[in-house]
């Protein structure tokens, strides 16, 4: 399976952005698919997910309520991004897996190159 990221930028809060990741080769074993991000000196923390069929959700506390990821009929997934915050500044990483659901970034198997966000105050 192979991811490919887009969408980052500069923006001010307040500012919206959106993510996508496409996915191609073998997208018949993906079963949820999500979006990571790393800020400088922190490890890789979990933001949102989505299951192949497109529901259900899951959140990150921080981002609930103002991001939303959702899944096209191609495959291709994406983040939406209201609200933003310099606290949401990071790079950006879609990745996918074949088993269930987890917030942990080390048992996600398959990872696209990472969309870098910043958010200026």
């Amino acid at each position: 399976v192979q991811l490919q990221a887009s969408g980052g930028g500069l923006v001010q809060a307040g500012a919206s952005l959106r993510l996508s990741c496409t996915t191609t080769g073998r997208t018949d074993i993906v079963t949820t698919m999500g979006w990571f991000r790393q800020a400088p000196g922190k490890e890789r923390a979990f933001v949102a997910a989505v299951r192949w069929r497109g529901s259900p959700t899951y959140y990150a506390n921080s981002v609930r309520g103002r991001f939303t990821i959702s899944r096209d009929s191609t495959g291709t997934f994406s983040l939406q991004m209201n609200s933003l915050e310099p606290e949401d500044t990071a790079t950006y990483y879609c990745a996918a897996d074949s088993r269930d659901y987890s917030r942990i970034w080390g048992e996600w198997n398959y990872w696209g190159q990472g969309t870098l966000v910043t958010v200026s105050s």
